[in-house]
């Protein structure tokens, strides 16, 4: 991972403005339009009216609410296991190792995937498997709660992955097919931020500079402000900048994936959650290809002038290595579960 280390104090802060796709506007042409713009300045922008009703939001964000509240002995119960499912402590993750030198990120989570039985040969795979939930006595309906969710995110995730594919002049099914999105890795997390100050100089942040690892990330916010992005990683110093949260929408973001797909043409950019002394509860829905798609350079993104800068490489050969690199061993947890 690049250094991002800065010496001096922290720059300015100011909020960034990025574009807002309306997944109910009639004219498609106006959409791929924003969010190609939006891709090839930051990789951020606003998804509205996106089908997911502003109800059933809120009640996935109460029962969110109500798993991060129990006793740690509780949660412990459904720690996280090799299949990146359950529990995730706080500082179980560390995504900015050159900065964050005493501790990692100061935020709990919770990983919910798409449901693969033991017995199913499917199961062997990296990241599938049977999900892990607390008891329904414990928290009933909430399973049933965080199954829809999964399932309404996905949708939204394909109808944002055609309007990708026309920004980048493929067919507008290019990624939303049977071979890449008709089984993916699809991780719903549940996130909940310690109401702590964060302090770059000192290398603390509710979660470090990083970009995501996959294709694309759908991110719902509570009213919270955290988010901060820089557009630009290699600036001196760099430039970090706020999100705004947006009742109802999503906020979407490109992951490496699929800057990678792209020749580097749509950008994944840093990003990182910096706390204010208030909790802050958000919701990160990751879409990922199946295990099998090779991500290789698209077509319409390589010329004589530009040859592809990466050999093609399978997703979930990718994946794993990136999850290894940033998440602890699990056997730091074997302390708590003696």
């Amino acid at each position: 991972m690049e250094n991002q280390k800065q010496s001096g104090p922290e720059p300015p802060i100011k909020v960034s403005t990025i574009n807002c796709i309306d997944l109910s506007n009639p004219d498609i042409g106006e959409s791929v339009a924003l969010l190609k713009q939006a891709c090839l300045d930051c990789g951020f922008f606003y998804v509205v009216n996106h089908g997911i009703s502003q109800e059933f939001m809120a009640e996935v964000f109460a029962q969110s609410k109500k798993f991060f509240y129990l006793p740690l002995n509780e949660k412990l119960k459904v720690l996280r296991n090799e299949k990146h499912r359950g529990y995730t402590p706080m500082f179980d993750e560390v995504l900015d190792p050159d900065n964050q030198v005493h501790a990692g990120d100061y935020k709990e989570g919770y990983y919910i995937g798409v449901d693969v039985p033991e017995n199913d040969p499917e199961s062997e795979k990296p990241f599938n498997g049977p999900n892990v939930w607390p008891a329904d006595g414990v928290l009933p309906g909430w399973r049933q709660t965080m199954e829809k969710f999964h399932h309404e995110a996905l949708e939204v995730g394909k109808a944002v992955s055609r309007i990708i594919a026309l920004a980048l002049d493929l067919e507008v099914d290019f990624f939303d097919k049977p071979e890449v999105l008709g089984k993916p890795i699809a991780t719903l997390r549940l996130l909940h931020y310690e109401d702590q100050f964060s302090d770059p100089a000192k290398g603390i942040y509710g979660a470090g500079a990083h970009s995501d690892f996959g294709f694309i990330t759908l991110l719902a916010t509570d009213d919270v402000m955290g988010l901060q992005i820089c557009k630009d990683k290699d600036a001196k110093p760099q430039i970090w900048e706020y999100v705004t949260p947006i009742k109802g929408a999503f906020i979407v973001n490109l992951g490496d994936m699929l800057e990678r797909w792209s020749n580097c043409m749509f950008k994944s950019t840093l990003h990182r959650v910096l706390g204010n002394g208030q909790d802050r509860y958000s919701i990160a829905y990751f879409v990922e290809p199946n295990h099998d798609s090779l991500v290789e350079c698209l077509p319409t993104c390589r010329t004589e002038k530009c040859p592809p800068k990466f050999p093609p490489i399978r997703c979930s050969t990718y994946l794993s290595q990136r999850y290894k690199e940033t998440h602890a061993d699990l056997s730091v947890y074997d302390k708590h579960q003696a």
